[in-house]
This record gives C-alpha cells, structure tokens and sequence, in this order.
C-alpha cells in the first residue's frame, strides 16, 4: 500500500512522526513523506530539519511564499497548496493519504485528494477550537475524508453527528502521548547549556497564537499577556513562535520588544520536538493557547493555563486553568499552578486524550483496511428528535 504522509508545522509532524516511522518499518506499506508549509522557512525555525533528523526522508517539497499574515496571503497558500498537490498526486498516485489537524495548507492537499478520488485518512478529527477559522477548515477536512482516527469517544460522536459512517471511524487516543512516551528527554543542565538558557525557581513556557476567528485583537491581547508576566519574580519564561496564522507577525514583534534586555526570558523560533517536550518535563507549566498545553501537558502532571477562545470547545483535563485575557486573571492563575494543593490536586487526574499506543492502534486498523469499500462514500443520516 503506497501512503502519502503530509506534514506542513512542526506541530503536526511532532504528532505523525511516530505514526510514519512506524509505517516505514513494515513491508506492507510504502511510505512516502511530503512536506510543505512552514517548514522550509528560517522565521519559523527550519523544521524541515526536523524531519531529516527523524530518519524519515522528503519525497516532495511543497514551498509556500509567506509574504504576509493576512487573509489574502493565507488565501493564495491554500489555492498553491491545491495546486502543488493536484500535480504530485497527478504523476505518482497513491493508494491513501493520511493527514493531521486543520491547517489551511493540509486543506488545501486534502481538497486536491478528494479531486483526484484519493482515499484519505484524518487524524485528531471532530475536535472543536471555536476561536481559530481552523475549526471549519477540520470539519471540512472530515467531510472529505474516509478513514478517521479520533483520540476521543466524544469525538467520534461529532464525526458520526457530520454523516460521517460510524463503520469507518476509529477512537486511538492523542497521538501527542504517543509522541511523549517515545521520547528520550534532555537533561536541565543540557538544555541550559544547548539553548544558552538558564532555568530560575519557577518556569513557565509561553506560546500564545493568535484568535483568528476575531480581527484586529492580536496587539491588545499580547500586550496584556506581556504586561502581566512582567510582574513575575524570580521567573523565566521561554517564548516559542506562533504559528504561520493572520496576524502572528504582530505577536512575535512584541515578544522580541518585551524582552529584549531581561534576563531569564527567552525566545525561540522553534526548539524541535524533543527539546520542546524535555522543557514541558522541567517547568512549572505553560501559558498561553497552544494545544499542546490541553494535548501534551497533562501527561506530564502539570497545569496549563489556557487563555481566551481559541481552544475553547476542546476536552480538557482539569489541569487545564481556562482565563480570560485578563491581568489579575492570569497572575491569579500563575499563584494556582504554582501551589502545592493544585499540583498534589492533579497528580491523579485522568487524561481525557487516552494513553500511549496511538500510533500502533491506527497501523494495526491499516493492516485490515480494505480501500475499495471506503472508496464510495455516502451520507450517514441519524435521527434526530
């Protein structure tokens, strides 16, 4: 079986790596890696390098010219993103391709798949993030897809909710704890001395994206984010970039002003996904809107404090501090994760993206697959009252 994997951030090939090493390693599958969106651009960390690292090889190269952060420029990367796939899938068609999420770039592979009549498997579909235009952009990605592999029963029922047929989707759990139980973690004092970085008495690691769902916020929100975390004593905070979203260029801006000559803040395009759980293993906990804050964090036993509407609507363990973008908010918050009752508190919760395996559970389903019955898809009614 002839597989095309599409990446296009860091933050879905974090998740898929295991998955596609693990498909490389069995002689049913032929594995093929396409790679695109930020990848390949040095103001989002050259996290092609990411991929080279792991092992897994780039079959093709989809560049995108990020120009801009606004809605034009997003426009003209999902109509490339079209284009560019429709013409790798034209010359070397592929039995199934499998994608991650709800980004616009993956839409736009997926739209050229459906085009092409190209069986597609979707990964952490049904979830809900009402503050980002990427909440549409999965749904649709769902609509056209065959195979689902979702990391929660609630999931499942939303994609059952979209007619989608239950006979073709599969609850496997997080993919990001897939991805952390495999990982070998860095030592402090490495880390210290890799990133030039120097970890205090409490630690935070702060990623904030922007609410595109909502124009116009960006600079108001970082600056009240910035304003607050400023009032934090012997802290260091370690800023990663957003992502390539409208209005990004305004957040990464501010961050770099902020702390431009404080110490024991730090910023970084991207510090690669095992630097980056091996930090999540050592700090206090993160701040910010990032999914991996909701996804990843709570393996480690750790809170999370989740600000605004971006993620709102997804499962949260309740490590997970929901605020306002609000300052006593947030430094009422910062107190709570820091107090022993909140840790001795959440050091049983359950996690509700499952536990580790993901990876396997979904090649095992991929073994039995039979494509020609998933290729006609229909419209799967259920009753409503």
């Amino acid at each position: 079986m002839k597989v095309f994997v599409i990446t296009s951030s860091r933050a879905d090939f974090g998740l898929l790596k295991n998955l596609a090493i693990g498909l490389k390693n069995i002689k049913k599958f032929n594995i093929k890696l396409i790679a695109s969106g930020s990848h390949f651009y040095n103001k989002f960390g050259n996290t092609f390098d990411e991929i080279n690292n792991s092992g897994l090889k780039i079959y093709k190269k989809m560049k995108f010219r990020f120009s801009n952060d606004d809605q034009t420029s997003i426009s003209k990367i999902l109509s490339s993103s079209v284009t560019k796939t429709s013409k790798i899938l034209k010359k070397d068609p592929p039995d199934l391709v499998v994608v991650l999420g709800d980004r616009y770039e993956i839409m736009g592979s997926v739209i050229a798949a459906h085009v092409c009549r190209i069986p597609i498997a979707h990964i952490h579909g049904g979830e809900v993030t009402h503050g980002v235009i990427d909440d549409a952009f999965r749904h649709s990605i769902t609509k056209m897809s065959n195979i689902h592999f979702v990391s929660n029963e609630t999931y499942k029922k939303r994609i059952i909710q979209l007619g989608e047929s239950p006979k073709n989707i599969f609850v496997v759990g997080g993919l990001g704890i897939d991805g952390i139980s495999k990982t070998k973690f860095i030592k402090k004092n490495e880390l210290e001395k890799k990133f030039n970085i120097k970890f205090k008495k409490n630690n935070f690691l702060v990623t904030y994206h922007p609410e595109t769902i909502n124009k116009n916020l960006a600079f108001k929100q970082i600056k009240i984010l910035l304003n607050s975390l400023a009032k934090l004593k012997d802290t260091s905070l370690i800023f990663t970039k957003p992502g390539a979203d409208t209005e990004s260029i305004i957040i990464t801006k501010e961050i770099k002003r902020f702390i431009k000559r404080k110490k024991n803040m730090y910023f970084f395009n991207s510090l690669g996904q095992q630097n980056f759980l091996s930090v999540l293993k050592i700090v206090d906990g993160m701040i910010g809107n990032s999914s991996s804050g909701l996804l990843e964090m709570p393996y480690f036993k750790k809170g999370t404090i989740n600000i605004g509407s971006r993620q709102s609507g997804r499962l949260l363990s309740k490590s997970v501090i929901n605020i306002d973008m609000k300052k006593n908010q947030i430094l009422k918050a910062v107190s709570k994760i820091l107090s022993k009752k909140f840790n001795k508190k959440i050091k049983t919760l359950k996690n509700p993206y499952g536990s580790p395996g993901a990876s396997n559970r979904i090649i095992k389903i991929l073994k039995k697959i039979n494509l020609n019955k998933i290729k006609e898809k229909r419209f799967f009614d259920i009753q409503v009252s």
